[in-house]
């Protein structure tokens, strides 16, 4: 291995490391509400917004540092954020009351955005063409490992020191991500020479960012009048976003992009796979909790699975992504984890925990074919000089598919108990219609895999049709 080999792959461990951390983040506080909301004194309502301030945070700046990074360069950008996040995260471990608490995840999602946005261009871009397969399917990976080991890290962390180490643990991490970012993180990129960047675009992509997390949040309850608002504000500001967008003369978002099917498909395949990741991932703990009686560490064992499988099996399909460079893998892998979310539904109702292991096998399987080409197709879609723009687009589709799976889940899961009668928790549900209940929801899950397939499907036509791809 040469001295430019061992680099790109120093480059690759401390850019998929921030990503783990910037995933983790948004995910492991979860295990940690019930501890710190009785710290603080609090109740759930409240408690709730450490989660979802730094998740709207995140979501909606995504495309912003993207646009900057064109700027400052990607390397400055991925930097400062780190830093930026390292001092959030201590500050958030000595907060001493729950307005503090929010306040500093907020900075601590600006730095994670400013990280998370421009992490794929940062890979495709220390890569040559013969092994980007191969590095985005180490991205995939690391995506899918940090969303699923974050309910158990957090339960390690809280059980054993205490809520505050959950932002502790990442202050050593940072420092030493930092060092090594200083020294080894070097990519050949080209700057504009000025900012340009489009606020009337960003303050309206903000607003309707958080105007839609917020109403699907609202939603979970029914119908109400500040559901009804927050879709009205979503509504506006996403007319005027567009509006600003294709008048604008350095708009945030070129939407031209998505009149591009080789970009736009696998975009809208991308959030759909997360969707239904998440409804799993989300709704699946209830189950093995309230149903079969697993204890939240067994659980984390079950769940294990998926991730373990990527882990192993995304780098190969990322490297036979790379010699053959197939447009169907991507369509293959969704195929199998409908089909993989099928069995888990129907193995959720019967309670077999053997069968439901063999269908979480299927959907990490499916997940590694899916994973890596798919990441490469987008990063390829568009030409060099719009690098940072697909990285932060594709990121903005990744954490807008993982918060809509969250919302969506939970908004199942309340409608489909209301309508068999039941109001209480939903861990106080009786065994029998909580399987039912959970088992739909992945059926649903099923389904939404293979509309995500469907549009594989096309974007594999339409490569089919372009001849082979382009080598930038």
């Amino acid at each position: 291995m040469t001295s430019e080999d061992t680099n790109r792959y120093i480059i690759l461990i401390i850019v998929l490391t921030g990503i783990l951390m910037a995933v983790l983040d948004g995910i492991v506080v979860s295990i940690a509400l019930p501890t710190m909301t009785g710290f603080f004194g609090v109740d759930v309502a409240q408690s709730q917004w450490t989660i979802t301030a730094y998740l709207i945070t995140m979501t909606s700046l995504l495309l912003v540092f993207g646009k900057v990074s064109d700027y400052t360069g990607k390397v400055r950008l991925f930097i400062s954020g780190m830093a930026i996040f390292t001092a959030g995260s201590l500050a958030c471990g000595l907060s001493t009351s729950l307005m503090m608490l929010i306040a500093f995840r907020i900075l601590q999602a600006i730095g994670a955005s400013m990280v998370f946005s421009i992490s794929g261009a940062i890979i495709f871009m220390a890569f040559p063409i013969t092994e980007r397969g191969r590095a985005m399917g180490y991205l995939g990976a690391t995506v899918a490992i940090g969303a699923i080991a974050g309910p158990i890290v957090g339960g390690f962390l809280v059980g054993t020191l205490g809520w505050e180490y959950i932002f502790f643990i990442n202050v050593p991490i940072g420092i030493v991500l930092l060092l090594a970012a200083a020294r080894f993180l070097r990519i050949d990129e080209q700057k504009t020479l000025d900012l340009n960047l489009d606020l009337p675009g960003s303050i309206s992509l903000v607003v309707l960012m958080v105007a839609l997390i917020l109403m699907l949040g609202e939603l979970t309850n029914g119908v109400s009048p500040m559901v009804l608002l927050y879709t009205l504000i979503f509504i506006l500001a996403t007319a005027a976003f567009i509006r600003y967008e294709t008048q604008a003369k350095n708009p945030l978002v070129d939407l031209e992009i998505f009149r591009n099917p080789l970009f736009s498909l696998p975009t809208l395949s991308m959030i759909l796979y997360f969707i239904a990741n998440f409804m799993l991932s989300v709704t699946g703990p209830f189950y093995f909790e309230g149903v079969m009686g697993l204890e939240p560490s067994q659980v984390g064992m079950v769940y294990l699975v998926v991730p373990a499988i990527m882990f192993f099996l995304s780098p190969l399909t990322g490297w036979l992504y790379d010699r053959h460079h197939s447009p169907h893998y991507a369509t293959i892998g969704m195929i199998m984890m409908g089909g993989a979310f099928f069995l888990s539904g129907y193995a959720t109702l019967i309670q077999n925990l053997m069968l439901i292991l063999i269908s979480f096998a299927g959907v990490g399987i499916g997940s590694a074919l899916f994973q890596s080409p798919n990441n490469t197709d987008l990063m390829s879609a568009l030409p060099p000089q719009k690098m940072g723009m697909a990285s932060s687009v594709t990121a903005t589709a990744r954490n807008l598919g993982m918060a809509l799976g969250v919302s969506v889940s939970t908004i199942l899961v309340s409608s489909i108990l209301r309508t068999f009668g039941y109001q209480g928790a939903v861990l106080g549900t009786p065994g029998p219609l909580l399987a039912i209940t959970i088992a739909i929801i992945i059926v649903i899950a099923g389904f939404v895999c293979l509309v995500a397939g469907v549009f594989s499907f096309m974007r594999a036509r339409f490569a089919l049709q372009a001849g082979p791809p382009r080598i930038h």
